[in-house]
C-alpha cells in the first residue's frame, strides 16, 4: 500500500457535512505520529459546530500547534481570522494544515489570504468527498462543488480525499462503494486520490489490500456531548 505523505501547506476543503474537519484533525495526528512537526489552523469562519478547534486540547497534547482566533472570539460566530495564518502560510514548516469552512462560502477566506499564498510555495488543496451526502452522491455534484470552491478561493483543487461515511451507521460495503466512487471521480476530474478514510472500528472488517491509495484511520473527535471522542 502507498504511504500517506503530505508536506508544506495542505488546504482541506469540501461541502458542508463532508467531514473535512474530522479528516483535517486525523491527518494532523497521523503526520505528527510519523514524526513531523505539524500545525493546524482552524479557518472555519462560517459554521459554529464541529470545527477542528474542538479537538485543540487533544492535538496540543500530541505536540501539534493549533492556530485559532483570539481567545475572546474562540466560540463566536464572527468572521475572525488569526493574524498568524498569513505567517504560517509563508513559512509552513514541515506540515501546515488549513481546515476551511464548507462550500464556496467557507472557501472565501482563502481568497483573502491570496498575498500569503503568492509569497509561499503552491499549496495542496484537497477536496473531501462523502458520496453518501445528497450534494455529492454523483460525480457531477462533486465537480460542481469543486468549481464553486475554486472560484471563491481563487485556488485550484489538486487532489481528492474519499470520506464515505454515515457516522455510526457506516458499513464495510459503503466503504468499498465509496472507494469505487472516488476512483471514478478521479478519472472524471483528472485529480489524484490522496487517500480514503476508514473509521478505526471498521478497519478489521475492511480489506484494505484492495485499495491502491493510502487509508487514513479516523478516530472521531467531533462527537455530540453524550459521546466520548476517540484517542488520537
Amino acid at each position: 500500500m502507498v504511504d500517506l505523505r503530505l508536506r508544506g501547506v495542505v488546504v482541506i476543503v469540501g461541502n458542508y457535512g463532508s467531514g473535512k474537519s474530522e479528516v483535517a484533525i486525523n491527518l494532523a495526528a497521523f503526520h505528527r505520529q510519523a514524526g513531523l512537526r505539524v500545525r493546524i489552523a482552524d479557518l472555519d469562519l462560517v459554521n459554529p459546530y464541529f470545527r477542528s478547534r474542538e479537538a485543540r486540547e487533544a492535538l496540543a497534547e500530541m505536540g501539534i500547534e493549533v492556530v485559532l482566533p483570539p481567545d475572546p472570539y474562540l466560540q463566536a460566530e464572527l468572521p475572525v481570522l488569526s493574524p498568524m495564518v498569513a505567517g504560517i502560510i509563508r513559512q509552513p514548516g514541515e506540515l501546515t494544515i488549513l481546515d476551511v469552512g464548507g462550500d464556496n462560502v467557507g472557501a472565501m477566506v482563502l481568497a483573502a489570504l491570496g498575498d500569503a499564498f503568492a509569497a509561499g510555495a503552491i499549496p495542496q488543496v484537497l477536496q473531501v468527498v462523502n458520496p453518501l451526502r445528497p450534494a455529492t452522491d454523483t460525480h457531477a455534484g462533486c465537480l460542481k462543488i469543486r468549481r464553486q470552491i475554486e472560484a471563491a478561493a481563487m485556488l485550484s483543487v489538486t487532489g481528492l480525499i474519499g470520506n464515505a461515511n454515515l457516522i455510526d451507521e457506516t458499513t464495510p460495503g459503503e466503504i468499498a462503494d465509496g472507494y469505487a466512487f472516488v476512483q471514478g471521480l478521479s478519472e472524471a476530474s483528472g485529480l489524484p486520490v490522496v487517500c480514503i478514510t476508514v473509521a478505526e472500528e471498521l478497519l478489521p472488517q475492511v480489506d484494505a489490500s484492495r485499495f491502491i491509495c493510502p487509508v487514513l484511520t479516523i478516530r472521531r473527535q467531533l462527537v455530540p456531548p453524550w459521546k466520548k471522542a476517540g484517542r488520537l
